[in-house]
């Protein structure tokens, strides 16, 4: 007869190699750093994120709306500026992590974008 402790060694040993362990996926995150003060040229986009709204540059604008109004954007401002666009992105207090996530998933998906984080 085996004892009790040899059947729970073989019960965890089983679950975790029997167990997938799945990768979760990485934001990244890029934090607003000290600037050199040189690229008088290229004008930011000012990304304002609150719990229930976004401001993009003063106007608000809808999650939905967010990636055609970028569009829009940064077609005006590539013509001046050929090293893309930066998105300075400014967070009100009560914003959850998983809404800022959602804002970064529209803001990945353009191209062009230089995304920084402002804290």
């Amino acid at each position: 007869m085996t004892s009790l402790i040899d059947v729970i060694f073989l019960l965890l040993l089983f679950f975790m190699l029997s167990s997938t362990f799945s990768r979760f996926g990485a934001v990244e995150l890029m934090a607003a750093g000290q600037g050199s003060g040189d690229s008088a040229t290229s004008r930011p986009v000012f990304l304002r994120l609150a719990a229930n709204h976004l401001l993009l540059n003063g106007e608000t604008v809808a999650l939905e709306g967010l990636a055609d109004r970028l569009q829009l954007l940064t077609a005006d401002l590539a013509e001046a500026d050929a090293q893309g666009t930066q998105v300075l992105v400014s967070l009100t207090a009560e914003v959850s992590s998983q809404r800022l996530v959602d804002v970064l998933a529209v803001l990945r998906r353009q191209p062009g974008l230089a995304v920084a984080v402002l804290g």
